[in-house]
């Protein structure tokens, strides 16, 4: 399933699909903000999402074996809801 998909499900229960397409915008955005704002977004009975810190580490290049410093960073955690698929 992807955007267009959820897109056409909201647009079942709405109106039209662009009310729909900007009712799945709207969430996908503010989910995005509050992440990038390094808030944590949980929806009950679904899951939550975080952010999560990754520090600085050694790694290897696959090509030529060598070693090269891995830069800290962020990224998405995800973790479902028990209620998700059960």
């Amino acid at each position: 399933m992807n955007r267009l998909d959820i897109i056409k499900a909201v647009a079942k229960v709405l109106t039209t699909k662009g009310e729909a397409a900007k009712a799945v915008e709207t969430t996908f955005d503010t989910i995005r903000v509050a992440l990038a704002n390094e808030e944590k977004v949980v929806i009950s009975n679904f899951g939550t999402f975080r952010v999560k810190h990754r520090k600085e580490r050694a790694g290897r290049n696959p090509k030529t074996g060598q070693q090269v410093m891995v830069p800290a960073r962020k990224g998405v955690r995800f973790k479902a809801s028990k209620n998700l698929l059960g």
